[in-house]
């Protein structure tokens, strides 16, 4: 039967080498993979003089390191521009999963990638990878040098697939994750982009009014003479306001938005500010919802892929956007130290609603807590598609309210005048 000598990482990280006898290539990676090791060069045994594949000898410099000179750089230095957008952080994660799946090594495959995948900074951080595993780093190592691109999460769940052996298992379940993810935060961000642009254009519609139309007019009524009504008067004044005294209006929003960043920039500062928004009629329900739902999808997502629960939630708090939300986790974490469970722990924190909790603490019962917060992510991932869909039902039509008010009375004041105007002009000639 052939043989194959392999190199691989193994749970702790540490090199193994090795030959295994298989009839294929692909059978010898499953041997290599249930021995809860990640493969990255497989060979028969027949090549295994060639250079960079005997067992003390350093592996050959690979096919991407040769033609690419981006890779001429220090080891354990990352690119200068490090840092990948969701979408190139899901192709990445999709293509390697695939590939993978296929019985590449981790090796071929990160050396396919670097040639494949060339937009924006993408190709350097894989090529970046791809010479850390040979220069003995795991996986999971080797991404910590990109904080910004892998966040803890991400990294967890790779080392997690580096100790099971099934790194392309977990790497199909983190697309899956990085999808959901991404779906509810185009979800929320389309719901208020329509809202925005009205918003601005109204603004906009309502200084033009004010800036243009009503000097025009001022102009004009100045020539006529005649009293002007209390309406005319006012937005003549709110225009001469304006206009005199714009630059006073731009330093009070500077000075607004300086409080503002001094004050959140605060530890409880920030807490505080977090916690209002929770608390903002209608934007504040959708917030809860993400968090509900990003919460249990990603919980699910760890526990499911070995990640123990401490550690769960500890990578939970540690992506959390909200301060408050984060601190009220952490607190959750030290009940489940000192022996509650998850459902108990978090009910004492008051940031989950009572048909989560009664959930969680039903799933805890069955043994099917991993499936259990996937489920729930499905409840709260509709409702917040239904927050979501209240909001832009109730908002753009509220906006157009008031831009509409804010236009009628300025028209309304312009038309008193007119029409004071014109009755004085009709006296005077009767007279």
């Amino acid at each position: 039967m052939p043989q194959f000598q392999f190199k691989a990482r193994d749970a702790q990280g540490a090199l193994v080498e090795g030959v295994v006898e298989s009839p294929d290539r692909p059978s010898a990676l499953r041997q290599i993979e249930l021995r809860r090791c990640v493969p990255f060069r497989v060979v028969p045994v027949a090549e295994a003089s060639s250079p960079g594949v005997g067992p003390n000898a350093r592996p050959a410099p690979s096919p991407v390191a040769e033609t690419a000179p981006a890779t001429d750089r220090p080891a354990g230095r990352t690119p200068a521009v490090d840092r990948l957008n969701h979408t190139q952080r899901l192709l990445f994660t999709e293509q390697l999963a695939y590939l993978l799946s296929a019985g590449m090594t981790l090796d071929e495959a990160l050396s396919i990638l670097g040639k494949r995948l060339t937009q924006g900074n993408l190709r350097g951080i894989i090529e970046h990878l791809h010479s850390a595993l040979v220069d003995g780093r795991s996986f999971s190592q080797a991404l910590l040098d990109f904080p910004r691109s892998f966040p803890p999460l991400y990294v967890n769940l790779v080392q997690a697939g580096e100790a099971s052996g099934a790194l392309p298992d977990i790497l199909k379940r983190l697309v899956a994750h990085l999808m959901a993810v991404k779906t509810l935060r185009d979800s929320v961000q389309q719901a208020l982009l329509y809202p925005a642009i009205l918003s601005v254009f109204g603004v906009l519609l309502v200084v033009l009014f004010i800036t243009v139309l009503v000097p025009q007019l001022t102009s004009f009524f100045a020539k006529t003479g005649g009293s002007l009504p209390l309406p005319t008067r006012l937005l003549i004044k709110l225009n001469d306001i304006f206009v005199g005294y714009w630059w006073l209006g731009a330093l009070t929003l500077l000075g607004v938005f300086a409080a503002y960043k001094m004050f959140t920039r605060t530890v409880e500062g920030r807490e505080a500010w977090d916690r209002f928004r929770l608390k903002i009629p209608g934007y504040g329900r959708v917030i809860q919802y993400r968090f509900y739902a990003q919460f249990a999808r990603t919980l699910g997502t760890l526990l499911h892929n070995g990640v123990t629960l401490l550690r769960a939630v500890d990578l939970l708090a540690s992506i959390s956007e909200n301060a408050y939300l984060r601190k009220r986790l952490l607190a959750g974490r030290a009940e489940l130290v000192e022996g509650a469970s998850l459902s108990k722990a978090m009910s004492h924190q008051g940031v989950f609603p009572a048909l989560m909790l009664d959930m969680m603490s039903v799933g805890e019962q069955t043994g099917r807590f991993a499936d259990t917060m996937q489920m729930i992510a499905d409840v709260y991932e509709r409702e917040l598609d239904r927050q979501v869909q209240i909001a832009t039902a109730i908002i753009p039509p509220l906006i157009i309210v008031i831009i509409a008010l804010l236009v009628g009375a300025v028209v309304f004041a312009i038309m008193s005048a007119v029409f004071s105007i014109t009755t004085g002009l009709r006296g005077r000639t009767g007279g």
